[in-house]
């Protein structure tokens, strides 16, 4: 028998009405982490956690570093580089405003560089740009830069947080209120408790495909507090958990994932090389000789870390295991610190800042020195403030202990000055022919052989890298798993109902 048309057409309709609706995916994300930012520009303070909120959400740069670590196009569609590796000329996009409606173009650029490598600059890291001579704008879409020697790593550096682009007109207040090109654009700051973005309706990336209309920065420092909030669900994810023993907790929550992955956080007990007893190689190595590198890990961080044994991780280009180069051998120490004339003992202090992993980690040296007759004190020291001046500005420390957070920052063991005063004509001089080439396979050649003389000098004790421990809601997507840079890229994050 067949049905009237109407009838069917009716049918149909009364279907589709009391068929359930599917549920739309949610458009807002809570994200927390354990520190807040004393800031939200990351070209004036180098403390990661500025970058964490602001780097790829409300700061761009003219190039981008991706979740693999590879330089991307960003502000900047297309470069060349000159035979010479002197002149970088960059075609910048077109139609691309900040967020308060302002152009970007070539003399923005010019501008935002001027200021990160002028004689004012407070950038963190102004000797990014110490090689640029000059910059030219020949049009609003070409920025050139002249360089007074070769550079091989400023493209790499010209996708950090500090290098990113920000404009005259908001550069004096961009710490508090926050003006840049990216797909979020700075809504609120409630001091002590969470930063506010929302989704930039002008958004220059068109096929970006921004899924988040609102993303809110929860800040919660203690570990316990953070487990809460994920179990509750007051946060949608930690990205960086803080308390790797509290991870198999989440193992049977059905709501939450947890996910284990690779950092640039490079724990690092560091010495005064310029006082003694660390003036005397022997005295480094002895100490070096008397860690258990696996010990610690498990006792300081549950387990979750991989040993090295230079200041470099397995994520970065052309790694090499060293941690066999002064495997765990206490006799040996002992026989090190004799010879160096310790026999009868030696006796320093350690500053530790107050985060869990150093204060961890430097009870487990305390006994596994007292092992090889040396008596390490423990003196806590508030972190960032007391640390950074007591350590990393007056240099006034024996031994300290912190987790380098900066990719491919071993050329710090040739910065003058640095916290470890630390001298190395040979180490210098392969970091300067790093810099003379523009040739990847050369440059790899050269950071196998900077490694190698770290690990053999010691000029610090080279511990561990920490993972990356995140936890979060199994619908949300997106996010990292690695952290080639410290970072919460939310462009790609999305709910999938």
């Amino acid at each position: 028998m067949k049905i009237p048309g109407l009838v069917l057409s009716l049918a149909l309709a009364i279907s589709c009405l009391t068929a359930p609706a599917e549920a739309a995916p949610r458009t807002d994300i809570v994200l927390g982490m354990g520190i807040e930012p004393a800031g939200l520009d990351p070209t004036i303070a180098a403390p990661v956690a500025i970058g964490q909120v602001t780097w790829q959400n409300v700061f761009e740069g003219l190039v981008t570093i991706d979740r693999d670590g590879k330089i991307r196009p960003q502000l900047a569609e297309s470069w060349e580089i000159s035979s010479d590796g002197l002149t970088y000329t960059f075609k910048l996009r077109r139609n691309v405003a900040f967020h308060d409606g302002s152009a970007f173009d070539s003399g923005v650029a010019k501008a935002a560089l001027d200021r990160a490598r002028g004689a004012q600059s407070v950038n963190p890291q102004k000797r990014f740009f110490e090689a640029v001579a000059s910059i030219d704008t020949p049009d609003p879409q070409t920025l050139v830069l002249h360089l007074s020697r070769p550079a091989g790593s400023l493209l790499y550096w010209l996708g950090w947080p500090s290098s990113v682009i920000v404009h005259p007109k908001t550069s004096d207040s961009n710490k508090t209120e926050p003006v840049g090109t990216g797909p979020f654009v700075f809504d609120r700051w409630v001091k002590g408790d969470r930063v506010e973005l929302k989704r930039n309706p002008n958004y220059w990336n068109k096929s970006a495909h921004i899924a988040l209309d609102k993303a809110v920065f929860r800040f919660i420092a203690d570990p316990q507090a953070q487990s809460a909030a994920l179990v509750s669900g007051d946060v949608d994810a930690f990205p960086e958990f803080g308390a790797p023993e509290l991870m198999s907790s989440f193992e049977s929550d059905d709501r939450l994932t947890t996910a284990i992955g690779n950092t640039e956080l490079k724990v690092v007990a560091g010495m005064n090389n310029a006082q003694k007893p660390f003036t005397d190689k022997r005295v480094r190595e002895a100490l070096m000789r008397a860690l258990d590198r696996t010990t610690i890990i498990d006792g300081a961080w549950s387990a979750l870390g991989t040993p090295i044994g230079s200041h470099y991780t397995p994520n970065d280009r052309a790694y090499v295991d060293l941690t066999n180069v002064y495997p765990y051998d206490p006799e040996k120490a002992k026989s090190l610190l004799k010879e160096a004339g310790y026999g009868d003992g030696l006796s320093f202090t350690i500053k530790v800042p107050q985060m869990s992993y150093a204060t961890r980690t430097a009870e487990i040296m305390q006994t596994m020195f007292a092992e090889v007759g040396v008596t390490l004190a423990i003196e806590p020291t508030e972190f960032p403030a007391k640390w950074v001046q007591d350590v990393f500005k007056n240099r006034d420390y024996d031994m300290t202990i912190v987790a380098h957070a900066e990719p491919m920052d071993i050329d710090i063991y040739s910065r003058d000055p640095y916290y470890f005063n630390y001298r190395n004509t040979a180490f210098d001089a392969v970091m300067t022919k790093v810099e003379a080439t523009a040739d990847p396979a050369e440059q790899d050649k050269l950071y196998v052989e900077a490694q190698k003389i770290l690990a053999e000098d010691v000029p610090a004790l080279f511990l561990f890298v920490m993972p990356k421990l995140g936890v979060w809601d199994r619908k949300l997507q997106g996010l990292w798993v690695n952290e080639p840079i410290p970072s919460n890229v939310l462009s790609e994050v999305h709910w999938q109902e």
